[in-house]
């Protein structure tokens, strides 16, 4: 079995010289010639919406309700410190999802 035939990558040691540089560089095309951030397919899609609608959610939605919920019918401390963090990690899980791309 060659090389080419496993899909994927091989260790050869005869592509590097006695100081650890490769002898042959035709896997490094894209060092030469890499792709421009604007070339990549990245474009703002109904992803980067949910991410806008999670930042809208965290930074104006949540902080009205604790400040109209009165903290003592709940405890200050679930109030001003727990309650927040609920939007904050579903902010942080969608900006994660919503920069992945498959």
């Amino acid at each position: 079995m060659s090389s080419s035939d496993d899909g994927g990558y091989v260790h050869n040691p005869a592509a590097f010289d006695d100081d650890g540089e490769r002898t042959d560089s035709s896997d490094d095309d894209w060092l030469e010639r890499p792709i421009h951030p604007e070339q990549a397919d990245r474009e703002f899609d109904w992803r980067g919406w949910v991410v806008v609608g999670m930042i809208v959610l965290t930074f104006i939605v949540a902080p009205i309700i604790v400040t109209l919920w009165p903290p003592g019918a709940v405890g200050y401390r679930f109030a001003l410190i727990i309650f927040p963090l609920f939007p904050a990690l579903f902010l942080a899980l969608a900006a994660v999802w919503g920069t992945t791309r498959p």
